[in-house]
């Protein structure tokens, strides 16, 4: 049985092997969403495909190479997206960074997900500490630009700010207790109503850095030496 299945696997990729790739990664990023890297199983994310089970391993090698995939197309999208970014405002980009529509919202629970679960694979930490890095060095970019209050370390707002991004999806039920029980904090209602009030908080720090600044001229300190400082 297993053999006829396996003999099966290269028919269904000369067919269309992309799309096949495509329905997997899309299935796998809802079943991973749902209950996390160690609670997904391959046959349900092969089952919600449409596909062979087998088809996951030929493309991804098995469980671990498939979220490393996940990971890594986000890290294309957001590499995509970072020339964009960099001409937004802070207050625009920070409410850029909300997720919007089911497929942010399953990556934005991935994240979530990694941060519960501290599995010792980790498969997910390459790509999100790439892009890690290259926030900050955004954040440091604007801080040199008068954006940010010279005394922040921007490694912290970091955090704050990736915490107040991906609030409505990580903490639903803390929205249904403030807003109401029928609040749906994945709604395109909520979440745009969200994001204007996350732009007016950005605006006003902003704002007062932009005042700072005109008292002292801006300067950015690199990383390696607040490290030595704070060591």
């Amino acid at each position: 049985m297993l053999r006829g299945m396996a003999r099966r696997a290269p028919q269904e990729r000369q067919r269309d092997p992309e799309r096949s790739k495509a329905r997997i990664l899309s299935a796998a990023a809802a079943e991973f969403s749902a209950h996390g890297y160690a609670g997904a199983r391959v046959g349900a994310i092969a089952a919600r495909a449409g596909v062979n089970k087998q088809l996951i391993s030929y493309y991804f090698g098995g469980k671990q190479g498939l979220y490393r995939a996940i990971a890594e197309r986000w890290l294309e999208g957001q590499n995509a997206a970072a020339p964009a970014q960099a001409e937004m405002s802070l207050a625009e980009l920070a409410a850029s960074f909300i997720a919007r529509g089911r497929e942010e919202q399953e990556l934005a629970r991935l994240l979530v997900w990694e941060g519960l679960t501290q599995d010792a694979q980790d498969p997910g930490a390459a790509a999100r500490s790439a892009r890690m890095q290259t926030g900050t060095e955004d954040l440091l970019r604007r801080q040199a630009a008068g954006e940010l209050p010279e005394e922040l370390d921007v490694r912290y707002f970091q955090l704050i700010f990736m915490a107040a991004a991906i609030a409505p999806v990580a903490l639903p039920h803390v929205v249904r207790s403030i807003f109401g029980p029928k609040t749906d904090s994945g709604s395109a209602e909520f979440t745009e109503s969200y994001a204007k009030q996350l732009r007016l908080v950005i605006e006003r720090l902003s704002g007062s850095a932009a005042r700072a600044g005109k008292a002292a001229r801006p300067r950015s300190r690199s990383l390696t030496a607040r490290s030595t400082q704070d060591a």
